[in-house]
């Protein structure tokens, strides 16, 4: 299907520069959190049938956090876009140096099923700041989540200013950008696909942000509070049923403490859950047969400590926890993406970081322990996108913070300040008065050599 047409007008209209103002910008802000909270309870509902997710769970992982960057968003809006002030260099003055933020034009976000409405909206929002048209591809695993979402953005917003895309991703994306050339990608998804994209962006040297995802690793050294972190571990790792790309992967423990926190994290599965998730609330399924096909070869690869219950009808897989697992095998090579949880020893922190070396350049590094001298060492020695110190993927929801990878994981940021800058060309201007004219600085240049080596260092 040929959306050509549709993105001329969206050009024309920025072109226009209908949006350009504080004024127009914080009314769009305000136009999507009503339609969000008009559209709350059909979210509701729509999460719930896609993955199963709460009320309270969608409200914290899903709506919420949108909410909260919208606020902030209209809050900060006036600081975010106003001139920056930076010096000038001897050669330059008196001329003064600012910094102006313009919006990059046309934008496509890309978002991906396990948070669908999260990781379309919240991208969406440094958009609308920063000033931009934007054409939004819902991911079409999450089918009631989208048809919510297209009717909120298609009630809200003129299509020249928010397009609303639906149909499958891989026939989809590569017809947008066939079509025409955008001003900026940002794409949330598996590594694969991100490849395919920024290969495709290439060739029309369109520039893309990639939030993406790999093996985050968790390690729990033995001076660590071995209750809190099993709890902390379990709600992350376990929310929205393991499908989250800053889940912790896999975790590494001090094998002097290894079997007090799988004792821990039994307990806390058990207090969260209850003995039998599957009847549980606050417990989630599997997006689809595909993924939910795959996760459970992870199962037969160790040997099960806790859950390991599947329902395949019912997309169901239990909390699980698995010991003696090979490094060879799939699950730890594979990013899990579900509710499968490796518990691996190490004995020194040599050991431990050749098994992170496997899987380079991870989106997230979880650490728990009470040693400072720990700390330094562990987040100075590993390269990771962003984490935590006794607590595990809430580094998320920090708007004050940039979220994003690298290498494999991901390339640029965003959240809060980092979303408008993301979506905002920086420009650079000098501006010179005219009262000060020095011979100096023109032709002929002969004899000045020494003088411009004293100013020009």
């Amino acid at each position: 299907m040929s959306h050509n047409g549709s993105l001329e007008k969206m050009r024309a209209y920025f072109s226009s520069g209908a949006t350009m103002s504080a004024a127009f910008r914080k009314t769009q802000l305000k136009k999507l959190k009503q339609a969000i909270l008009d559209h709350e309870q059909e979210l509701y509902d729509a999460l719930y049938s896609d993955l199963r997710k709460s009320k309270e769970e969608s409200w914290v992982t899903e709506l919420g956090l949108v909410i909260s960057e919208i606020n902030t968003a209209i809050r900060k809006l006036g600081e975010w876009m106003a001139p920056e002030r930076t010096g000038t260099n001897l050669l330059n003055l008196p001329s003064g140096s600012r910094i102006y933020k313009e919006p990059l034009g046309t934008v496509l976000i890309i978002a991906p099923w396990n948070y669908p409405f999260h990781l379309l909206v919240n991208p969406l929002v440094g958009a609308i700041a920063a000033g931009n048209v934007s054409v939004l591809k819902p991911s079409e695993f999450a089918p009631a989540t989208d048809a919510v979402m297209k009717k909120l953005f298609t009630t809200t917003f003129e299509p020249e200013y928010i397009l609303y895309v639906q149909g499958e991703g891989h026939a989809v994306i590569p017809s947008l950008l066939e079509q025409f050339r955008f001003d900026h990608i940002f794409y949330t998804g598996s590594t694969q696909v991100g490849r395919i994209i920024y290969k495709m962006a290439a060739d029309k040297l369109v520039p893309v942000t990639l939030e993406l995802g790999g093996k985050s690793p968790c390690i729990v050294e033995s001076d660590a509070d071995i209750r809190v972190a099993a709890r902390r571990i379990a709600v992350t790792k376990f929310s929205n049923a393991g499908q989250m790309c800053v889940a912790p992967d896999y975790v590494l423990v001090h094998e002097s403490v290894k079997p007090e926190l799988l004792e821990a994290l039994r307990h806390s599965l058990v207090d969260f859950f209850g003995s039998r998730p599957q009847e549980s609330e606050s417990y989630g399924r599997i997006i689809n047969h595909k993924q939910f096909d795959r996760i459970t070869e992870y199962i037969a690869e160790g040997e099960i400590f806790h859950g390991g219950e599947t329902d395949r009808q019912n997309l169901f897989i239990g909390p699980t926890i698995l010991t003696n697992v090979p490094l060879t095998g799939k699950v730890m090579q594979e990013e899990i993406f579900g509710p499968v949880l490796p518990v691996l020893p190490f004995s020194d922190r040599s050991m431990a970081t050749s098994i992170i070396a496997n899987h380079p350049d991870p989106l997230a590094f979880y650490l728990f322990t009470s040693s400072n001298k720990k700390e330094k060492e562990w987040i100075e020695g590993t390269r990771f996108g962003g984490g935590c110190v006794n607590n595990a993927s809430w580094h998320l929801t920090n708007h004050n913070l940039p979220f994003g990878g690298r290498g494999n994981s991901g390339t640029g940021a965003y959240h809060g300040r980092y979303s408008f800058d993301t979506f905002s060309h920086k420009k650079a201007v000098m501006k010179t008065p005219t009262w000060f004219d020095p011979a100096i600085k023109y032709p002929p240049f002969k004899g000045k050599l020494n003088l411009f080596k004293r100013v020009i260092r």
